[in-house]
Parts: C-alpha cells; sequence; structure tokens
C-alpha cells in the first residue's frame, strides 16, 4: 500500500530532523563512513608518499617483496586521494540546505507514482 502524499511529507521531514540530530546515527544506518575529507586527504598523501620511499628502498636494496609493498603503499595512498576527490559525500545537513541534491532513485519513485495514478 503505497504512502499518501501527506504520509510522505511527514516522514522526509522526520528524516530532516534525525539528519541534523543525529548525523552520528544516520551515517551508521546508511552505511557510509562519514570520516573528514582533510583526514583522509592527508593519510592519503602521507601513505603514498611511504610507499614510494618503501618502493626506492626496495629498488636500490634489489629486495623485490620490499618493492612490491611500497607499490601496493603507494597504490593504496594514491587510490585514497582519488576517491576522497571523486566522492560527493556532503554531509547530510549541506545536502538538504542546497536543495539540488536527490537521493538516488528519486526519479523512479516518481515514475512509478505517475504510473500508479494513471491507472487509478
Amino acid at each position: 500500500m503505497p504512502l499518501s502524499d501527506e504520509e510522505r511529507r511527514l516522514l522526509a521531514e522526520m528524516e530532516a530532523a534525525l539528519a541534523v540530530d543525529d548525523p552520528k546515527l544516520v551515517s551508521t544506518l546508511s552505511g557510509k563512513i562519514r570520516t573528514p575529507r582533510k583526514n583522509r586527504m592527508f593519510a592519503g598523501i602521507a601513505l603514498f608518499f611511504t610507499g614510494i620511499v618503501i618502493l626506492l628502498s626496495g629498488l636500490i636494496s634489489q629486495t623485490v617483496p620490499l618493492g612490491i609493498a611500497g607499490f601496493v603503499f603507494s597504490l593504496t595512498g594514491l587510490l585514497l586521494v582519488i576517491s576522497n576527490i571523486a566522492s560527493g559525500n556532503a554531509p547530510v545537513g549541506k545536502e538538504q540546505k542546497r536543495g539540488k541534491a536527490k537521493k538516488w532513485g528519486s526519479s523512479f519513485q516518481e515514475r512509478w507514482d505517475k504510473r500508479q495514478q494513471e491507472n487509478n
């Protein structure tokens, strides 16, 4: 049984209030980890340069496992930095203030509602 427009509006208001009151709970329930971007960026940069140093030490000492470990460290750091830049994980409050960001699947929901109204 679909929700009425009033029920949807009330549910959206309750979700917004919960997001403002307890963003940690919202991130836990949604499965998204909301770590500070600066910390992830610095950790990625530090891991990248540490990996480069380990990689060069492995090349100089001609130790293959050390070179592989350095490569893995630098690749992990680079991926961490890139994912931090590419992710659009805005805090919940900012996302709602902008009004531009839509939830994934909202267009599908709108089309479904439109079809249901046409069938009735």
